[in-house]
């Protein structure tokens, strides 16, 4: 890229976006990805199809900052039912749940809010100068990754979270199987025939994953709630000490909020590579990093400074292949796609060139979208806070109906109401069990996307495994994740070892 001429270029999209019409659309689309991703179940994909029709009749600039607004509006906002209700909001906010919801529970809801809008800005700010910068550069790096490529990324995905489960090797294993099970439900992309449908119609399309999330987090803890006692439920939900972070909360995210938004430019240029990966990818490394592991999972802030700075650094970096090559990294790229061929314009390198008004006017608009971003969440903090004073009696079947017309709306069917509440019971037992959630959760999303990238990559070598090996982008992440899977495996075996050895002595 030119670097000379980034200051006009810039000059022109913050003339672009400035303008009163296209701040006011810029508000309006992160207002409603805000209140959109605070909705459990109707995550940023359900609404840009929804609202798709809206922009029909603008100009093509408002209409795209609108909707870029929107997605990353709801990046943010997913977060909140996340911490205060442990509801995903969206799929990325399953991470932010683990730690987010725990810090809640202790009276921490305000902090967590509020370090997930400071590293959400941080992150946009950090990625939508990186588009500006080194946009057309980082776009080429997408094309350095083929089948083998993505395949061995998924594997390192599955390593990390085996390494990010805290409890037994084996159950942490056996969740990821059943999540990759249960992502392989649905009909086959080569051959059209339904697998493990069993006969049900409403199988044929797979299981829904916002079903599958909403049941095990939400339907599950309303379970285990039940069985406590109401003194315990009440003094869970109703103590709330302060709003803000304190000097050791800050001090604590900045490396996490900064290794996040690293972790998700990474993730957000790499086409298919999901929001989720980068969280899950951010979590497994601060647990790494982190002196005392066994802290998260309890309510560690960096746990949730680190996976929210990632998401939305993911969530504006996606933009870098989309407007420099046209290629989408996801679905909700891929509505943006059809939204700019309404428009008439053809996404791909020519947009910079042919389009230089809306090309830099969106990536001014995305930093003025994150600064409004934390304008209106930093004062909401406090609304937010309050329903965790809200009594369970009244908490809890606001919750069960958010969930059922979150889980109803993806397809206008109760069949996903009737496998939210499957995954409930199954969520209840596994956490009695010791099992977590969280590896099932990334199995889920990334059992098809694992194979399709492996059958495609057997047909493009004719059969021959080695086609992984000899890729040195492939060869370098199954390396690295088979060190991942050797720290964790081999305190398994010294640890049994010990026992033996104990046990002979006696």
């Amino acid at each position: 890229m030119d670097f000379s001429a980034l200051i006009p270029n810039l000059t022109l999209g913050f003339t672009v976006a400035l303008s009163f019409q296209n701040l006011i659309y810029c508000f309006i689309g992160c207002l409603l990805g805000t209140l959109i991703g605070v909705l459990p179940g109707i995550g940023p994909v359900a609404t840009i199809a929804m609202l798709l029709p809206i922009t029909f009749n603008l100009p093509p600039t408002p209409a795209l900052i609108m909707l870029a607004g929107i997605y990353y509006g709801a990046s943010y906002g997913g977060s909140t039912t996340a911490i205060l209700v442990n509801l995903p909001g969206e799929s990325s906010s399953v991470v932010t749940m683990l730690d987010g919801y725990q810090m809640g529970r202790q009276g921490r809801a305000g902090p967590a809010l509020a370090i997930a809008a400071i590293g959400s800005f941080f992150a946009g700010t950090v990625g939508t100068f990186l588009i500006a910068l080194f946009g057309p550069p980082l776009a080429e790096l997408a094309f350095a990754f083929g089948a083998a490529e993505y395949f061995s990324m998924m594997v390192l995905g599955l390593i990390s979270a085996v390494v990010l489960a805290s409890g037994s090797l084996i159950k942490a294993i056996g969740m990821i199987l059943v999540g990759l099970l249960g992502g392989i439900v649905g009909t086959d992309v080569n051959s059209g025939i339904a697998r493990y449908s069993f006969g049900i119609s409403e199988l044929s399309d797979g299981i829904g994953f916002v079903s599958v999330a909403m049941g095990m987090f939400g339907f599950g803890e309303i379970i285990s709630n039940l069985g406590l006692s109401s003194e315990t439920r009440v003094t869970d939900v109703s103590k709330v000490h302060s709003m803000m972070p304190t000097k050791d909360d800050i001090r604590m995210s900045i490396g996490p909020i900064m290794r996040g938004t690293a972790i998700g430019t990474v993730f957000g240029i790499l086409p298919g590579a999901h929001t989720v990966i980068a969280a899950f990818s951010s979590y497994t490394l601060e647990k790494k990093l982190a002196r005392d592991p066994t802290r998260f999972g309890k309510g560690a802030i960096e746990g949730v400074a680190g996976p929210e700075s990632a998401n939305n650094a993911a969530a504006q970096t996606c933009f870098i292949p989309l407007l420099t090559l046209g290629i989408p990294t996801g679905a909700v790229m891929a509505l943006m796609v059809g939204a700019m061929t309404i428009q008439g314009i053809a996404p791909g390198p020519q947009v910079m060139t042919q389009k230089p008004d809306l090309f830099w006017g969106m990536i001014a608009s995305m930093w003025l979208g994150n600064g409004m971003l934390v304008i209106l969440n930093l004062p909401l903090i406090g609304m937010w806070v309050q329903f965790l004073k809200i009594p369970y009696r009244v908490l809890f079947p606001g919750i069960l109906l958010f969930i059922c017309i979150g889980a109803f709306s993806i397809n206008n069917a109760s069949f996903d109401v009737y496998v939210a509440a499957l995954f409930g019971f199954f969520g209840y037992y596994s956490s009695k069990w010791g099992c977590e959630a969280a590896p099932l959760i990334l199995g889920f999303v990334l059992g098809p996307l694992m194979e399709e990238n492996l059958r495609r990559a057997m047909l493009i070598s004719r059969g021959d495994p080695s086609v992984f090996f000899t890729r040195p982008i492939s060869l370098g992440m199954l390396l690295v994740a088979f060190a991942l899977l050797l720290m964790v495996v081999v305190p398994q075996f010294s640890k049994k070892r010990e026992i033996l050895g104990a046990a002979e002595g006696d």
